[in-house]
C-alpha cells in the first residue's frame, strides 16, 4: 500500500427532507491521489427518518469504505466514500488480468445491467505508481436506497501497483467539489443535489476506530442530507472552506502539548488543510513533521515509519490543530496505531511526512486519524466544514 510502513501490517428516499445513513468498514490504505508526492434517529437537516444501515464490515483502523450498487439490477461493490477525490470508479470486466488487483476484486458488468448507457470516453488519473485508465460508462447507482439514473462513472482497465490488489475496497466514490475531478463526469454528490434529495446539501462523517488487529467491527457512518446529533458532544464549530476543490481550508496552527511559545508551532503563519476521508494518518510537510515526531519522542524505524514507546502512550501529549481559530485536539488514543509485529506490540504514530507541491500543495491532510476524534459535517450550500468530539 504505497510508501507506507502500514502497508506490512495489513493495514430514493423520496423528499426533499430525507437522509440517508451509510455504514462504513475499514482496512489500511495509504492516499492513492498523493502517491509518490513524499510523499435510526431523526437529523437536523428537516426531520427525515434515516435509512435502514446495512451490515457493517470493518477492518484494522485505517480504511473506511461501504457498499454501492450500479446497474439494474444492482452490481454491488466496497468503496472508499472520499472526500480528497471527486470521480467515482469500479473495475471493469475489461480490466487488464496482467493486474493483480484485476483477479482480486468484483467487476462491472455492462451486458448484465438493463439500465447501461455507453459513452466510452477516456478516463485516466495519475497515480506514483502509474496511472489508473480506464473509460467512461453511465448507469443507475444505488447508495443505501438512493437511486441516481445515468450516473457517470468510470470503469477501470488498469490499476497499478500492489496497493489496489491488497485494498479491501473495489473503487473510490469522490465526495470533493466539481474542480477535484479529474474526468468531466458529474460528481455524485452534485447528481443528488440537482436531483433535489436534500433539504440541506450537507453530508457527515463519524469514523470510529478501535478495533483490534484483524478483527472486524463498527466503522462508523456516511450520513448524506443530514447531521446526527448522537454522534458528537458539544456543538459543531463551522470553517470555511477557502479553495473549492478539496475540502480545504486555513489553519492557523499546529502545537504539540504545552510546546513552549520560545519552540515555534508547526504550520508558523498559516497554512493550508484539508479534510479528507480518503487518507489515513494526518500528513504534513517534511520539516513540520519531523519536527512533530521529535516533540513526541519518535524514532524512525527502518521502514520509514516513526515508531513510539508503547509503555509512554498514556502519558503522550495531545496534538492540537487550529482551524478558523478554534482548537481541535486528537489525543494518543487515535494518533497512535498499535499493532503486533513478530509477536510484539509495536507503536506508530499516525503522522506521515508528505511533500504535496505546488499548485495544490504545501498542505496539511487531516485524514481518518484526525476524524476518528471529531464528527465531520461537510456543507456544500454554505461551502464550510464543521467539526466538533465525536461520541
Amino acid at each position: 500500500m504505497g510508501g507506507l510502513g502500514l502497508a506490512r501490517l495489513l493495514l430514493l428516499v423520496g423528499g426533499a427532507s430525507a437522509v440517508l445513513r451509510i455504514p462504513l468498514a475499514r482496512g489500511p490504505w495509504v492516499p492513492p491521489k498523493f502517491w509518490g508526492w513524499g510523499r435510526g434517529p431523526r437529523s437536523r437537516s428537516g426531520g427525515g427518518a434515516a435509512a435502514a444501515p446495512a451490515r457493517l464490515q470493518n477492518y484494522m483502523d485505517a480504511q473506511f469504505y461501504g457498499t454501492i450498487g450500479l446497474g439494474t439490477p444492482p452490481q454491488q461493490f466496497q468503496v472508499v466514500f472520499d472526500t480528497g477525490s471527486a470521480d467515482l470508479w469500479v473495475p471493469s470486466a475489461r480490466c487488464c488480468r496482467l493486474y493483480l488487483a484485476c483477479w482480486l476484486h468484483p467487476h462491472y458488468h455492462p451486458s448484465r445491467s438493463s439500465t447501461h448507457r455507453p459513452n466510452g470516453s477516456a478516463f485516466a488519473i495519475t497515480y506514483g505508481s502509474g496511472s489508473l485508465r480506464g473509460f467512461l460508462s453511465q448507469d443507475t447507482l444505488q447508495v443505501s436506497n438512493v437511486s441516481v439514473p445515468n450516473q457517470t462513472f468510470a470503469e477501470a482497465v488498469a490499476l497499478p501497483g500492489f496497493a489496489f490488489a491488497a485494498a479491501r475496497f473495489d473503487g473510490i466514490l469522490g465526495l470533493a467539489f466539481p474542480a477535484a475531478a479529474a474526468g468531466p463526469a458529474r460528481p455524485v454528490f452534485d447528481s443528488m443535489m440537482d436531483m433535489g434529495l436534500f433539504r440541506n446539501n450537507v453530508f457527515s462523517f463519524r469514523l470510529r476506530r478501535g478495533v483490534d488487529e484483524g478483527d472486524e467491527g463498527d466503522g462508523g457512518e456516511l450520513l448524506l442530507g443530514g447531521i446526527n446529533p448522537q454522534h458528537f458532544r458539544g456543538s459543531l464549530r463551522y470553517i470555511n472552506v477557502t479553495r473549492a476543490s478539496y475540502w480545504q481550508l486555513h489553519m492557523d496552527r499546529v502545537t504539540v502539548g504545552s510546546q513552549s511559545c520560545r519552540d515555534p508551532p508547526l504550520c508558523r503563519g498559516g497554512c493550508a488543510a484539508i479534510v479528507d476521508t480518503g487518507t489515513s494518518l494526518v500528513t504534513g510537510p517534511s520539516d513540520d513533521i519531523e519536527r512533530l515526531q521529535q516533540l513526541l519522542g519518535a524514532t524512525q524505524a527502518a521502514g520509514g515509519e516513526y515508531v513510539l514507546d508503547c509503555a509512554k502512550v498514556p502519558s503522550l501529549p495531545a496534538v492540537s490543530f487550529v482551524l478558523g481559530g478554534q482548537e481541535f485536539l486528537v489525543g494518543p488514543e487515535h494518533y497512535v496505531l498499535q499493532v503486533s509485529r513478530w509477536g510484539s506490540p509495536l507503536c506508530i504514530s499516525g503522522f506521515m511526512a508528505l511533500d504535496v507541491p505546488p499548485p495544490s500543495g504545501p498542505l496539511w491532510i487531516l485524514g481518518d486519524v484526525f476524524l476518528t476524534a471529531h464528527y465531520a459535517v461537510f456543507d456544500r450550500d454554505q461551502r464550510r466544514v464543521g467539526l466538533a468530539p465525536s461520541a
